[in-house]
């Protein structure tokens, strides 16, 4: 037995004090840095099995956030029993189940599917909640159903929240004031190098890093390998990137392992286990806490990690890269420390350090809470405001959440239905759930259960974006070697035997109708039709295939998208997974989608009214609309107005001056002139489209009736007083005033004012009026407010100038005492 070398573990001294709590308070928070023994030694010493303490009442129940996590720590503490996992130890992820007699180590999401069963945990004395400071999802609401369980249930039931920091308070509050046991940290000194490009290179974008920081990442593992001691940690946002850099590794003087959610067993094991000869381990944030990778002195971090990113409004989810905050950085660094004196080589500045964020932020706040609100619901809280988690949800993001649950018809009125319950024992996103029960009768249980493993467990992106393709590749391989191919066919088997009733086998239909059923199943708003060089998704997104697509040399008409994303700044999502699918496929896996409506619109210039069948904001088919509703009519034609402006009505010339009247009277006197501008005609449009139809009933609107109805009755009245649309001048003419202007003006021939000392001042005498002197061609002369000082200074001037040119016409040389006349001196008689 490998026992008696763990119970020296530094959380040893820390076992009478957690005991003690627990026997008092029924709950702790044990706080031990990674490498004293909190995920290892604690259950054991807790069930009994280590360091002499008497057995707790009950199996331990050990909560991890990630399978690797769980079957590492089950294998761990099973080999320290010298014993195989199963035994008196054992783990219980999905896919997996070998329970043990003590202590079982399960995920978090097995035990919320336990707890929707058999919330009363029958056998379970003692749950600890390991690396509670992570903030996963899943382990935020088992804490807060276990908080509900023991408050309720099982007031017996002891709680442990054991964190890697010590971020103690918020924990112990949560837990009713729960005493804290801390564990001084085993870490040896760890020494930071700051290892920053040579020059600076793009921040990530997306799921994208730049190739030459990967490049430099590489270099650096090299660096540490050959400037330290013992193996390398090297810390890589995802499996792309590790893939990346394992390339550039290739002829480093050391074996290169790959550690990740998705890696094979014999890879963990081997990770997890002593070498002979020197490693570089490259590694996700699994790696962070959870996990010991023996032999290691040297961490590499590119201080990069991956966050959930949820586009509500599109149903859209991704991943992104982001900077890791200094408490992962802090998490990361100490894993040098745990055996020996170490070193970080950290791939930034310190200024840049400093200006990290403290802590990730929690899943809570960042993830798709679809599931999260379904297993809120089964609990018989689906609104989760009463349940005691860390924070709150947010109230977005819950909205989308519980819009999406009531398509699937999991929950009615805000309680869940038994189909509701159905789907959550699935233990898949409700989406799958929901594609796995109902995509079964149509295209048979095992196809079904297929589909759905493959969209529950996503091929690498090296696959390419046809997922019918990727389906039949799986299928040819009798004994996986791939480990995707493994988890597939496991994850398969699991879900088949899900299936309470067996679904018989359908008459058989091609590969794609089978998967573009199950598909758009899952995700009825991503069914996707053929819009000019891209697609349109039922939710109103814009969709592309990206370059080298394997789906774009058919030029389907019809897509079920499996995965998409939206990169930053662009409108429309990026096809990552479809099946190519028929209308008939799309009609019926999204049904719920599927609605006629009356389209009343202005369109091309005119209305026009529709019956038009649609998927979610897909055009099925119309056809016209004999009698559309007027109120329909009437918002069609005052969008057409307000699009293409007031030059759809007949503006008569009269209907031109009558404006141009008013709009100077409300210039000059303000209320309750009314105002005549584009945007207050706009404004009244209601009033004077009533009983329009169409574009050739706005030409014959009566504008100037419209204009006239405008004004109150006592303004009516002094509305030819006050802007008179016409002067009469001394030889009699009636000469028209232009209100087009800054200011009215009147334009006449000189000889037509002799004798005329002064114009009439308009708007109640407030606007002289600017009279325009013409000559007898009609050109300018002159231009004067004031006709007086015109007569006396300014008509000599024009009289010289102007007298020769036109000898016929009268130049009298007292104009004021001449008569005014339209002719010339003969015809006048002068």
């Amino acid at each position: 037995m490998h026992l008696s070398a763990a119970e020296n573990l530094p959380v040893r001294r820390a076992v009478p004090a957690l005991r003690a709590a627990l026997d008092t308070a029924g709950t702790a928070v044990l706080a031990a840095p990674p490498g004293t023994g909190k995920t290892t030694l604690v259950p054991l010493a807790l069930a009994g099995l280590a360091l002499g303490g008497p057995p707790a009442a009950g199996k331990v129940l050990v909560l991890e956030p990630r399978r690797l996590a769980a079957r590492a720590a089950a294998r761990r503490m099973a080999w320290l029993l010298g014993e195989r996992a199963g035994g008196r130890v054992g783990v219980t992820v999905r896919g997996e189940s070998r329970p043990g007699s003590h202590v079982d180590v399960v995920t978090t999401g097995v035990v919320l599917q336990r707890l929707q069963a058999e919330p009363e945990l029958d056998g379970v004395g003692t749950v600890i909640l390991d690396e509670c400071h992570e903030r996963h999802l899943d382990a935020d609401t088992a804490l807060a159903f276990l908080l509900d369980v023991r408050a309720t249930l099982r007031p017996d039931l002891r709680l442990v929240a054991a964190s890697a920091t010590a971020d103690t308070g918020p924990w112990a509050r949560l837990l009713g004031d729960a005493p804290v046991v801390e564990t001084e940290a085993a870490l040896h000194p760890v020494e930071t190098i700051w290892a920053p490009p040579p020059r600076p290179l793009p921040p990530p974008h997306g799921m994208r890093v730049d190739p030459a920081f990967l490049a430099h990442v590489a270099a650096t593992a090299g660096r540490a390998l050959a400037e330290r001691d013992g193996d390398v940690l090297c810390f890589l946002p995802g499996v792309g990137e590790i893939a990346r850099v394992a390339g550039l590794l290739k002829d480093a003087p050391a074996d290169v392992l790959q550690i990740h959610g998705q890696a094979p067993r014999p890879v963990q094991d081997e990770v997890l286990a002593p070498a002979a000869r020197r490693r570089i381990v490259l590694a996700t944030s699994v790696a962070e806490s959870s996990l010991t990778v023996p032999g290691v002195r040297v961490v590499v971090d590119s201080g990069l990690a991956r966050e959930p990113r949820t586009d509500h409004a599109r149903g859209l989810g991704s991943l992104t890269t982001v900077r890791a905050s200094r408490a992962t950085a802090g998490q990361r660094a100490g894993r040098a420390g745990r055996e020996a004196p170490g070193t970080v080589y950290r791939c930034w500045t310190q200024a840049e350090h400093d200006r990290l964020p403290a802590r990730p932020r929690p899943e809570i706040e960042l993830a798709d809470l679809t599931g999260f609100a379904l297993h809120a619901a089964c609990w018989g809280d689906p609104d989760a405001t009463g349940l005691t988690l860390p924070d709150p949800p947010p109230a977005a993001a819950m909205d989308a959440a519980r819009e999406v649950l009531h398509a699937l018809g999991a929950v009615v009125d805000g309680h869940v239905t038994d189909r509701g319950r159905r789907l959550a024992r699935v233990g898949l996103h409700p989406r799958l759930a929901r594609a796995l029960i109902d995509g079964a009768p149509q295209v048979g249980a095992r196809d079904a259960s297929q589909i759905v493993a493959l969209l529950s467990e996503p091929p690498p992106r090296s696959a390419g974006d046809d997922l019918t393709a990727t389906w039949r590749a799986l299928r040819r391989q009798a004994r996986p070697a791939d480990p995707h191919a493994a988890r597939w066919r496991d994850e398969t088997t699991r879900l088949r035997n899900s299936l309470t009733t067996r679904a018989g086998t359908p008459a058989a239909r091609s590969d794609d109708h089978a998967a573009g059923v199950v598909v758009a199943l899952a995700f009825p708003e991503r069914v996707a039709c053929r819009r000019g060089g891209g697609y349109l998704m039922a939710s109103g997104t814009g969709a592309e295939l990206t370059g080298g697509s394997a789906l774009a040399a058919g030029r389907a008409e019809w897509l079920a998208v499996a995965a998409a994303d939206r990169p930053a700044g662009s409108a429309s999502a990026r096809v990552r997974q479809a099946v190519v699918i028929d209308e008939d496929a799309a009609r019926f896996a999204a049904a719920p989608l599927i609605g006629t409506t009356e389209e009343v619109v202005w369109r091309d210039g005119d209305v026009v009214a529709r019956r038009v069948e649609r998927l979610g904001a897909i055009e099925l088919g119309s056809r016209p609309l004999r009698e559309p509703g007027p109120e329909l009519v009437r918002a069609a034609l005052l969008d057409g107005v307000r699009a293409e402006g007031l030059g759809l009505l007949t503006w008569t010339p009269g209907a031109v001056a009558l404006r141009e009247r008013l709009a100077f009277l409300r210039e000059a006197l303000g209320d309750p002139w009314p105002a005549v501008d584009d945007a207050a005609l706009l404004e009244r449009a209601p009033e004077w489209l009533a009983g329009a139809r169409g574009r050739a009933d706005l030409r014959r609107v009566d504008v100037a009736g419209m204009l006239r109805g405008l004004l109150p009755w006592e303004q009516a009245k002094r509305l030819d007083e006050y802007a008179p649309e016409r002067v009469e001048v001394p030889s009699g003419s009636r000469i028209r005033v232009d209100y087009a202007g800054e200011r009215p003006v009147l334009a006449v021939k000189l000889q037509e004012l002799f004798g005329w000392d002064a114009a009439p001042r308009l708007a109640g005498g407030r606007v002289p009026l600017v009279v325009h002197l013409l000559s007898p061609a009609g050109r300018p002369a002159a231009v004067t407010a004031d006709l007086a000082s015109f007569w006396r200074e300014g008509y000599r001037a024009v009289r010289a100038e102007l007298r020769g040119r036109y000898p016929k016409h009268p130049w009298p040389e007292d104009p004021a005492q001449a008569v005014p006349t339209k002719r010339t001196k003969r015809a006048s008689g002068s």
